[in-house]
């Protein structure tokens, strides 16, 4: 499966979610940081439905950068 991962910067660090699964987060010092432990995120919230008997969704979301000119 092939999930999308928004990946932003914060204050402290990075930060990253998955619009498809709802609360799964995570966060770290550096953005190749938050990414790994985004991996992790989406392992243990998977099964986490799973193990609930929850429908485990198939990825939908999708990504477009919108470029628009300067005024």
């Amino acid at each position: 499966m092939r999930y999308l991962v928004i990946v932003m910067p914060t204050e402290n660090g990075w930060s990253a979610h998955v619009p498809d699964l709802p609360g799964c987060v995570a966060a770290g010092e550096s953005r190749d940081e938050t990414i790994e432990l985004m991996r992790g995120a989406i392992e243990m919230h998977l099964d986490g439905m799973r193990e609930d008997g929850q429908t485990v969704p198939e990825p939908s979301a999708q990504a477009e950068f919108v470029e628009l000119q300067q005024t």
